[in-house]
């Protein structure tokens, strides 16, 4: 019974034989799996624990991949197919086991294409693409360029710039252009220069594969180059070529010398040319405004209403005349209505007087007659005349002399005369 009890050993004791095993397999060291990636969203500090699973039997494996940011440069997905490199191990606590990953890869494309279409497209739903891009100076005095000092490109630049606008001045900052440390050595050198006073800057190097432009993709230079105040041409790889730096500067060139030519304006013997060009059409501009303006003056000089200004009197005169008639025609029918109305009122006095008021009557009468005695009409007709020297009515022999001219208005109308002799009295 002491025999069979010392045959039975702990948990423990297993889990730890059989970690050596695993340990001491050469099989389980190195071991190649593929499948897809499961229950992904467990990161913790810059390690990374997800499934792997096999997507006909839905057999699972746990997986882990420690400093997962160094070993890989995508962001692994739920679903997303993987290759992946690890070794087999058991962990004892609790008899479990999993691979620990050493590399891993997406399975039908590349590690780096996938890497810079994920960031591409975390970038533009930030909007970082569709920042305002700023405006090249066209006579720039100071042009930075990034680049290696060793390469074809700042030659390219230098060259250009010579050639066509020859007064602006090339400034080499060189920089690592290839590898881990290329994409901050790019950074301090973009920083430097937009505390400085440059007009315009280059970024670029020649071209080759995805690995060797990869430090363009990096994120935070992608950032640090929207983010400059100095307007900025990219130049990396060739024209197919398109890396992160492109989308973010204000300008995207081909070649190096494309970057020059965007950086400057025509060569110095067209600029000229254009310069004199715009001379003779400013002229031209000048004397056709002058020729316009002096039409126009002619014929404001030429106008009826400066050739004859009276003119501009005419329809208020005619306006006064219409609004003298119709007041003389207001106050004539006035006085015939007031007159109606007295008839109104005599008519009624006189049914009243053959009634109850005789008296009253004929008091009315009296006063109706005394006002008709007064009455300018009725003086006039009566073979009277007002007389009118210069617009006033002449009250005294004393208001006139030999020679005046005077108005004479009678019941039926008016005369002119002219004095011709004065006896006073």
């Amino acid at each position: 019974m002491e025999k069979e009890r010392n045959q039975y050993l702990t948990v423990s004791a297993l889990t730890a034989y059989l970690k050596r095993k695993f340990d001491a397999d050469p099989y389980l060291a190195k071991v190649y799996v593929t499948g897809e990636i499961s229950n992904m969203g467990r990161r913790r500090g810059p390690h990374l624990y997800f499934s792997i699973k096999d997507s006909e039997s839905n057999a699972v494996i746990n997986a882990s991949m420690f400093g997962y940011e160094r070993r890989i440069k995508f962001q692994p997905e739920e679903g997303m197919k993987i290759n992946a490199i690890g070794r087999v191990e058991i962990y004892e606590p609790r008899g479990s086991y999993s691979i620990i990953l050493e590399s891993m890869t997406p399975d039908g494309v590349g590690e780096l294409f996938l890497a810079y279409e994920q960031l591409k497209r975390k970038l533009q739903a930030e909007g970082l693409f569709d920042l305002p891009k700023k405006q090249v100076p066209l006579f720039p005095k100071k042009i930075a360029v990034v680049t290696s000092p060793t390469g074809a490109v700042i030659e390219d630049i230098a060259r250009t710039v010579q050639r066509r606008f020859p007064s602006a001045q090339v400034i080499l900052f060189p920089a690592v252009v290839q590898g881990e440390k290329a994409a901050p050595t790019i950074i301090r050198q973009l920083q430097r220069i937009d505390n400085m006073d440059f007009d315009t800057l280059i970024v670029g190097r020649g071209g080759g594969s995805i690995e060797d432009l990869w430090a363009f993709n990096d994120e935070k230079l992608a950032r640090t180059v929207a983010s400059m105040k100095t307007p900025v041409i990219s130049s990396v790889g060739h024209e197919t070529d398109n890396t992160l730096v492109d989308f973010v500067s204000d300008r995207r060139a081909a070649t190096p010398t494309a970057a020059a030519e965007l950086a400057t304006p025509v060569t110095l013997q067209q600029l000229t040319t254009r310069l004199q060009e715009l001379h003779l059409r400013q002229i031209s501009r000048i004397k056709q405004m002058i020729d316009m303006r002096q039409q126009r003056l002619n014929r404001v000089a030429t106008h009826v209403i400066f050739q004859q200004p009276d003119r501009l009197y005419t329809g208020y005169n005619q306006r006064i005349d219409q609004l003298s008639h119709a007041l003389q025609q207001l106050t004539k029918q006035k006085v015939i209505n007031e007159e109606h109305k007295l008839a109104a009122i005599l008519q009624r006095q006189q049914q009243l007087q053959r009634s109850l008021l005789q008296p009253v009557q004929e008091r009315l009468q009296l006063l109706s007659t005394k006002l008709d005695l007064v009455s300018p009409l009725k003086i006039l007709s009566s073979g009277y005349a007002i007389v009118e020297h210069d617009n006033k009515v002449v009250r005294s022999i004393t208001n006139i002399t030999i020679n005046d001219e005077i108005d004479m208005h009678f019941s039926d109308g008016h005369a002119t005369a002219k004095i011709t002799g004065v006896q006073h009295e």
